[in-house]
């Protein structure tokens, strides 16, 4: 079906343990708690203390204080919220877009359906990064121009699934029932095709959170995403490289807890996906 056919390389790995799945359910459950209500696990990211100027990790900064002296851990936890956010919000516009985008494709004219098809394999033709960093550099650094960037990059993985799925749904008996009994374009679309066809969304959105979150820090990084001082995951790898050598956790350690999450919503969302296409978990 076109959810196993349009999957990533990552998803087609080796598929996880149920620990695994256990541990990464774990670890976003943590992040997303972090991201809601960062004041239960830590402090002030913004407090500078000038007398603990990069110290290594400690039983009083457990991740270390970067070249202000504030504690990286803070940071971590309120950065959860950042990232995420840009994530979640840029993940759904590129499933919005490209649920819209697909249905069209899949029910209007062949001519419409074949320009909007090329329109999808030219964007998909360009590395995800490449994509993004064009869009920020046309709207501009900021946090709404990094969230529109990769919400439009990752746009055509979605439109692709929907565009295919929806024409094996027109195929369907119950469709061609529905409209000899006449009814509107509009009752069809919303009754019989649309629930059809967001099957294998919320599956592949699992694992597109990841890969958004990934390119928010990597644009971040690069300077245009949130800016200093705010705790964002990416302007945090930026800041700590010039310190590298001397003070490896704060950049190290931040990089790390990207890493997991990334890892964490791939693991959970290959799980859902094999549920999702009838294998055994």
């Amino acid at each position: 079906m076109a959810l196993a056919l349009d999957r990533p390389l990552s998803v087609r790995l080796r598929r996880p343990s149920g620990a695994g799945v256990f541990a990464a359910a774990g670890f976003l459950a943590l992040a997303l708690v972090a991201a809601v209500l960062p004041g239960l696990l830590a402090g002030d990211p913004l407090a500078a203390d000038p007398l603990h100027v990069l110290e290594g990790p400690s039983a009083a900064h457990w991740f270390g204080t970067d070249q202000l002296g504030r504690d990286v851990l803070d940071r971590v936890v309120h950065g959860a919220r950042h990232s995420l956010l840009i994530g979640v919000v840029a993940t759904l516009i590129a499933v919005t877009a490209g649920l819209l985008l697909g249905l069209l494709a899949g029910l209007t004219h062949k001519y419409a359906d074949e320009a909007l098809s090329r329109s999808f394999d030219a964007l998909s033709a360009f590395p995800l990064l490449l994509l993004a960093l064009l869009f920020v550099a046309v709207a501009g650094p900021g946090t709404v121009g990094l969230v529109v960037a990769i919400g439009i990059a990752t746009m055509p993985h979605y439109a692709r699934v929907v565009r295919s799925q929806t024409f094996v749904v027109r195929q369907a008996h119950y469709v061609t029932q529905a409209v000899a009994f006449g009814h509107s374009r509009t009752r069809l679309v919303l009754r019989h095709v649309l629930p059809n066809v967001l099957g294998p969304i919320p599956v592949l959105a699992v694992i597109g959170l990841g890969e958004a979150i990934l390119a928010a820090a990597g644009l971040s990084f690069l300077g245009m995403g949130p800016q200093p001082p705010s705790p964002e995951w990416g302007a945090m790898l930026s800041e700590g490289r010039g310190y590298l050598s001397v003070a490896w956790w704060t950049t190290v350690l931040p990089g790390v807890v990207v890493t997991l999450l990334v890892i964490s919503l791939t693991v959970v969302g290959r799980h859902l996906q094999r549920r999702f296409e009838g294998r055994h978990p």
